[in-house]
């Protein structure tokens, strides 16, 4: 069993557990490591004789499983992509989240979505599972034509309410309200879980490996690899919904009470809100599900 998922299985049980790992691994700073650096510790925890239990207490054990999580796939056991680390998804998603919410127009709208929807379904390919039985040409080739595909029906329907707005004239304040705070969020939500699905569907059709308790790859589950594209589809639907949704509310808060008296302190107290926001459920959604789970 590769050295991430054994860590995940000793020291990820619980969503606490978990929650902790997620918040010290998507730490950007690990994105300054070079490839070197992460060889080097992987080759020091894969080494290494000690059980999972010792590592907890030490420092730079940890700090390279740390490492280890944020920059390598534990099923190709290769180096991800700079930008496509879990470590840069939050850096790389807050200014595309930002630009996507304020977007009234149906063509400034679709470019942003799209813009937005291509990242993050590049994050989830690379991330995926690599395990899928199926010729390595055909596999890769139909995901990237799923993902396209994908990508431009969420960005049409992201930007279609702002579209059917203008065409027909609606623009009492309750369709913008409607429009422009509301429906954001559980598009947003359904769209991303949508993404995830299609660009991994070949998970569900054609399965992922699985493994006893002692780690030995025993064949390969349909139901499991069903099961890790709904779960990771549930956990991008809750975090982009919530990103969406909760800054509205509170911006909301902040006008009634007042807080800001400076109309033009609205903007950067906006970008500071959805950031805040972000950084807590970014950890909160990759901790929902179990990284090592079962069947």
């Amino acid at each position: 069993m590769d050295a991430n998922l054994r860590w995940w299985r000793a020291e990820g049980q619980s969503f606490l557990q978990r929650f902790l790992l997620w918040a010290d691994a998507l730490d950007p700073l690990l994105l300054l490591k070079s490839s070197n650096e992460i060889k080097r510790n992987r080759l020091l925890i894969q080494t290494s004789e000690k059980t999972l239990s010792e590592p907890t207490q030490n420092s730079q054990t940890k700090q390279a499983f740390l490492l280890s999580l944020s920059s390598v796939h534990p099923d190709t056991d290769k180096i991800i992509p700079v930008l496509f680390r879990p470590p840069a998804f939050m850096p790389i998603t807050l200014p595309l989240v930002v630009v996507s919410s304020v977007q009234h127009q149906a063509k400034r709208a679709f470019f942003s979505q799209f813009v937005f929807h291509t990242y993050t379904t590049a994050f989830t390919l690379v991330n995926g599972n690599g395990t899928s039985k199926a010729e390595e040409y055909s596999l890769h080739q139909k995901q990237m034509f799923l993902g396209l595909g994908a990508i431009s029906y969420a960005a049409c329907v992201g930007a279609l309410p702002l579209t059917f707005m203008s065409r027909y004239g609606l623009k009492s304040s309750l369709m913008q309200l409607v429009v422009t705070k509301l429906l954001p969020a559980p598009l947003f939500g359904l769209t991303s879980a949508f993404t995830v699905a299609m660009v991994r569907s070949p998970e569900f059709e054609n399965g992922i490996e699985v493994m006893d308790r002692n780690g030995n790859v025993i064949g390969v589950s349909k139901k499991a690899g069903e099961k890790a594209v709904m779960e990771t589809a549930v956990s991008r639907a809750v975090l982009f919904g919530t990103t969406f949704l909760l800054p509205e509310v509170l911006m909301y808060c902040v006008q009634r009470a007042r807080l800001v008296k400076n109309p033009r302190a609205l903007g950067p107290v906006r970008i500071f809100v959805v950031m805040s926001v972000l950084a807590g459920m970014l950890p909160v959604s990759f901790s929902m599900f179990p990284q090592c789970g079962e069947v």
